[in-house]
C-alpha cells in the first residue's frame, strides 16, 4: 500500500496513521534525506527479523536507527562531550553515527563491539513518525544488500510493496546514502563515504 504524505508538512492524521502500524509491529519504507529507508520499531523484533530476509542480510551486521532529536540519542548511547558537540553541529542532516550503545538498546541491533549506529535525518517526515511512535525506528536504505538504493516511492512499491506493510511516498529522492562515521575513540573516523561531507573528520 502506497501512503502519500506531504514532506514540507506532514499531516498529522497520516503519520498517526503509519505510527500505529510501527506500533503494531509493522514495516514500512519511508523518506529520509538521503534514500528511501525501511524500518520497524527498535522494539519488535519480529520487524527487525523480518527487514533481516526481505534485505538478504547477514544477521551480524546490525541496522542503524532514526532518533527525532538529540535528547532521545542520550538514551540509547553513551555520547562523549566531543561527540555530543559533532552531533549537535551536523544533526539533523545526512549522517550515520557509530556510537558505544548503552543498555536500553534491543540486542539486535547492537554490534559485537556494543555500538550502535544513529541517525537523525534532516526530514520532516521520518522525524514526525519516529516523535508519533514515541521511539527510534530501524533504518535501512530500499534494496537488497548489495544492490543499489531505491529513490522512486512507486519503485520501492514495485519491487519491495509486498514484503511490507506500508509505503509513505514523500516524493523523489536521490539514491545516496549517509556518511558513515565512528564517534569511539578520541577522533571521528570515516567508515563510509556517503552524501554528507566528512572534509571535517581530518582526512
Amino acid at each position: 500500500m502506497l501512503l502519500s504524505i506531504n514532506p514540507d508538512n506532514p499531516q498529522a492524521r497520516l503519520i498517526s496513521h503509519v505510527a500505529e502500524v510501527l506500533g503494531r509491529g509493522g514495516v514500512i519504507a519511508y523518506p529520509t534525506d538521503t534514500t528511501y529507508g525501511i524500518g520497524c520499531s527498535i522494539f519488535s523484533k519480529k520487524g527487525i527479523e523480518r527487514i533481516y530476509l526481505l534485505k538478504q542480510r547477514e544477521k551480524k551486521k546490525p541496522f542503524s536507527f532514526i532518533c527525532s532529536e538529540l535528547s532521545e540519542v542520550a538514551r540509547y548511547a553513551k555520547v562523549s562531550n566531543y561527540a555530543y558537540k559533532i552531533l549537535k553541529r551536523y544533526l539533523p542532516g545526512p549522517y550515520t553515527f557509530v556510537i558505544d550503545a548503552t543498555s536500553v538498546v534491543p540486542d539486535l541491533l547492537v554490534t559485537k563491539q556494543k555500538t550502535v549506529g544513529i541517525r537523525i535525518p534532516d526530514n520532516r517526515i521520518c522525524i514526525a513518525l519516529v516523535k508519533e511512535l514515541g521511539h527510534p525506528i530501524v533504518t535501512t536504505s530500499a534494496n537488497l544488500s548489495g544492490e543499489e538504493p531505491i529513490g522512486d516511492p512507486l519503485e520501492v512499491e514495485r519491487t519491495l510493496g509486498k514484503q511490507l506493510d506500508l509505503v509513505v511516498d514523500g516524493g523523489n529522492l536521490t539514491a545516496d546514502v549517509s556518511s558513515v562515521v565512528s564517534l569511539i575513540g578520541d577522533y571521528p573516523q570515516v567508515l563510509r563515504r556517503g552524501i554528507g561531507d566528512v572534509s571535517w573528520c581530518g582526512e
